[in-house]
């Protein structure tokens, strides 16, 4: 379990979790698998060899559906399978997203088009397909993760940025719009977390250090910060918490 928190009401409950086999997406799969829950996930890659860890490890197996989130129709089946498997999906966490570097002056329309096919576009499709399976069940959760990244205005990837800007005004007209089936959407956004991917092609000692100087906390966040906040919002411990943008970056900025 996590050193940290336990939800009762989690254990038993359908979560599906886009990119949910490496990274954080990972250590969300394992988060939710120690509450209890029936964890589904989709990835673009094979995640076998992690699935086999966590059999090992809590003798549950996710379930794992391979898929590439910009096939839409793919998605939509991979969330009927998920549902078909472990009931109506009550925890929707939209965590899938590609931050690769790039600039104004060389991205194509093509390249703005990928982007947002993995950045944003799931987000709402996955909503739309979990909203009836939710209101059959009588509550739901959606956690879209955005970044900090754009309330910071950083420069190194603007299509991304932009996805993860939209990301908070998509959350929060869906809880609008979902809120009369007692269906909470909320927008999580991590600071810099030091995944394995982070550290291997982007992190370096001046910009660890600047990142530190920045944050109120003085510690590099890492995966299970992240998975402890999810756990709370995906929890009826947060059930009049929605329409929120909540970040988790040690204190770099500020909401509301």
């Amino acid at each position: 379990m996590s050193a940290l928190v336990t939800f009762h009401d989690l254990a038993d409950s359908s979560v599906f979790i886009t990119g949910g086999g490496s990274g954080i997406g990972a250590s969300l799969t394992e988060g939710f698998i120690q509450q209890g829950a029936k964890v589904a996930f989709v990835q673009r890659s094979d995640a076998s060899e992690f699935v086999g860890k966590m059999q090992a490890k809590y003798q549950v197996t996710p379930l794992f559906i391979k898929c590439d989130i910009t096939d839409i129709q793919a998605l939509q089946a991979a969330i009927a399978q998920a549902a078909q498997a472990h009931g109506p999906i009550t925890t929707l966490i939209n965590n899938a997203a590609n931050d690769a570097r790039h600039t104004l002056d060389d991205y194509t329309c093509e390249q703005w088009d990928q982007g947002m096919a993995v950045n944003l576009r799931p987000h709402f499709f996955s909503a739309q397909s979990v909203a009836a399976g939710m209101r059959q069940a009588g509550h739901g959760a959606i956690i879209n993760f955005s970044s900090n990244s754009y309330i910071m205005g950083n420069a190194g990837y603007p299509a991304y940025v932009a996805a993860k800007a939209a990301i908070t005004g998509l959350s929060r007209a869906l809880a609008r719009e979902l809120g009369v089936d007692n269906i909470r959407v909320n927008t999580l956004l991590p600071g810099w977390v030091l995944t394995k991917k982070q550290l291997d092609l982007w992190a370096n000692p001046r910009d660890l250090a600047a990142t530190l100087d920045r944050q109120c906390i003085k510690e590099h966040l890492a995966a299970q910060d992240i998975v402890d906040s999810t756990l709370f919002l995906a929890s009826k411990a947060s059930r009049m918490i929605t329409a929120q943008a909540i970040t988790v970056d040690g204190g770099v900025v500020v909401t509301g």
